[in-house]
C-alpha cells in the first residue's frame, strides 16, 4: 500500500512518546502504539477530536501496556500484541509471517518479531514506518530484559535490512545518551557529531528527535554498525582482546552502555 502516514506522538512517563497512527482515508481515526498512559492518550484524543480504532502493542512491559484496560473501558476497539507474551485486554496474538490490516483506515502493517529486549517482542512495519518499540532506539538499543544478546543482534540485524528511508518510531526520547556513547565508541564519526548536534538543538526546542531513519541508524548507531573496524578496535580496546562474532561484539557494547554514564544505585541506563 501506498498509503502515507501521519504520525504524532504523544509523550509520556518523561521519556515515552506513545504513537498515533493517522491515515489519509478517515483521518479522524487513530491506531495507538504502546499505551502505557491511557490518560495522555485519551488527552490527545480529545484535543485532537480523534477516535481510537485499535491498539499495537510491542512487549509486556508496563510502561508500553499499563493504560490499555483503561481505554478499553472507553473505546471497544481490537488489540495486537505479541503472541508469546502476557498482554491485558484480551488481544489478537501476532507474530513474524502475520499482518495487521485495518480495512477500513487502509492501514497494513507487517508483524516482525525481534525478541531480545524481551523475549516476545514483536515490531511493526508498514507504509514506510517501523514501530519497534524498545528494541532499536536512535543511536542505541534496548536492555536486554528478557531475551539474550543473540536474540537482539539478529532482531537489529532484520531491521537494519528494511529499506534505508524508513522512518523508525521507537517508544524513548534516548537520542541525547545514545549519540554521546556512540561517540565514545567512535568518536571520528562525523554523522554522529553532527546528528548529536542537531539532536541537542532540537531538544532545546523541546521537539522530539524522532522519528530516525534506518539510513540514519546505520550510519551513527553502533549497535548496527558491529561490522565497522571502527566498532571492532573500540571493542579490542575495551576487552584487550580480539572479539570477531557479531554477537559478542553486541554483548560487549551493550554491557559498555549498561555503565555508560552510570550515577548510582539504580541507575539504569537505556
Amino acid at each position: 500500500m501506498a498509503t502515507t502516514l501521519e504520525v504524532v506522538a504523544v509523550p509520556a512517563f518523561g521519556d515515552n512518546y506513545l504513537w498515533l497512527i493517522r491515515s489519509p482515508r478517515l483521518p479522524e481515526q487513530v491506531l495507538v502504539v504502546d499505551p502505557g498512559d491511557a490518560r495522555a492518550v485519551q488527552m490527545a484524543l480529545e484535543r485532537e477530536n480523534l477516535q481510537l480504532a485499535g491498539i499495537l502493542v510491542t512487549h509486556h512491559h508496563a510502561d508500553h501496556i499499563g493504560g490499555i484496560e483503561a481505554l478499553l473501558a472507553q473505546h471497544a476497539v481490537p488489540v495486537y500484541a505479541p503472541a508469546g507474551e502476557s498482554i491485558p485486554g484480551n488481544p489478537a496474538g501476532v507474530r513474524q509471517g502475520q499482518d495487521v490490516t485495518v480495512k477500513a483506515l487502509d492501514l497494513k502493517f507487517q508483524v516482525l518479531d525481534v525478541p531480545g529486549h524481551t523475549a516476545g517482542h514483536v515490531a511493526y512495519y508498514g507504509h514506510g514506518a517501523l514501530f519497534c518499540g524498545d528494541t532499536l532506539f536512535s543511536a542505541g538499543c534496548g536492555r536486554l530484559l528478557g531475551g539474550t544478546a543473540e536474540q537482539m543482534t539478529r532482531s537489529l540485524e532484520q531491521l537494519a535490512r528494511l529499506p534505508p528511508d524508513t522512518k523508525v518510531y521507537c517508544a524513548h526520547e534516548y537520542t541525547l545518551a545514545n549519540l554521546r556513547f556512540a561517540l565514545t565508541v567512535e568518536p571520528e564519526n562525523v554523522d554522529t557529531r553532527a546528528h548529536l548536534d542537531l539532536c541537542q538543538t532540537l531538544r532545546q526546542a523541546g521537539t522530539p528527535t524522532l522519528p530516525s531513519s534506518i539510513g540514519l541508524e546505520l550510519r551513527i548507531n553502533p549497535f548496527l554498525r558491529l561490522g565497522a573496524e571502527t566498532v571492532k578496535r573500540a571493542v579490542a580496546l575495551r576487552t584487550g582482546c580480539t572479539v570477531d562474532s557479531d554477537t559478542e561484539i553486541f554483548a560487549v557494547l551493550r554491557d559498555w552502555k549498561n555503565h555508560f554514564g552510570q550515577i548510582g544505585p539504580g541507575h539504569r541506563p537505556a
